[in-house]
């Protein structure tokens, strides 16, 4: 019994040799109803000494959980709780799946996934091209900001491949600027420029004759 007490105190020694000696204690008491008002006790004391547990879920579910623990998976007492067994404590949790957006992709967002997924779910025509294209051209933007470099389109078209699990693929064009939303984008850019040049002589017109006033 001595080993055991040491090594389940070892194990959990946030809550010390006080509270672990009431656990040995507990578990002999003969009388149930006394047993069950002692386990509560204890209950109430290991919060008292561990307050940070309150701040999360479930925690008094928590705290009969290691109470348990302590006893060695050995106590006979009416918890409000199914205590946990070795096998589900020794139990490895599952592993989880790393997000895609690591390594080369870290810097596309969680924008760039949700408008992949939203092209996957479109059907086959000209508005999930230019979706496709649109995605594209995003990321190459974020890719040569983020890097300060400029990226060749064949790296856009693998990621892009890599990251809708190849249900999106670009390879059909050589390149972005052969794109209908590159060109789309490029008309809009010369005509708003084409626009300010025209506007450029009547703001002139308009200068010269607020200076010809003013020198009268």
């Amino acid at each position: 019994m001595e080993y055991n007490t040491q090594k389940t105190h070892l194990n959990m020694p946030e809550y010390g040799r006080i509270i672990q000696q009431l656990v040995e204690r507990c578990k002999e008491v003969s009388d149930r109803e006394e047993r069950n008002e002692m386990a509560m006790a204890i209950i109430d004391f290991m919060g008292q000494r561990n307050p940070q547990l309150r701040d999360e879920e479930n925690y008094k579910h928590k705290l009969w959980d290691h109470l348990f623990i302590l006893a060695n998976y050995d106590m006979d007492v009416d918890s409000p709780y199914p205590f946990p067994t070795r096998e589900e404590l020794a139990e490895k949790p599952k592993r989880m799946e790393y997000p895609k957006l690591q390594g080369d992709f870290k810097f596309y967002g969680k924008s760039i996934l949700q408008l992949i997924e939203k092209a996957i779910e479109l059907e086959s025509g000209d508005e999930k091209e230019a979706l496709i294209e649109v995605i594209a051209n995003n990321m190459k933007k974020s890719y040569n900001v983020y890097n300060k470099e400029h990226v060749t389109d064949d790296v856009i078209f693998r990621h892009l491949k890599e990251l809708s699990n190849n249900r999106l693929d670009l390879t059909g064009i050589d390149s972005l600027e052969k794109s209908k939303i590159y060109y789309a984008n490029n008309n809009n850019r010369n005509n708003n420029k084409n626009s300010n040049n025209k506007n450029q002589p009547a703001k002139r017109r308009f200068n010269n004759n607020n200076n010809h006033k003013n020198r009268r």
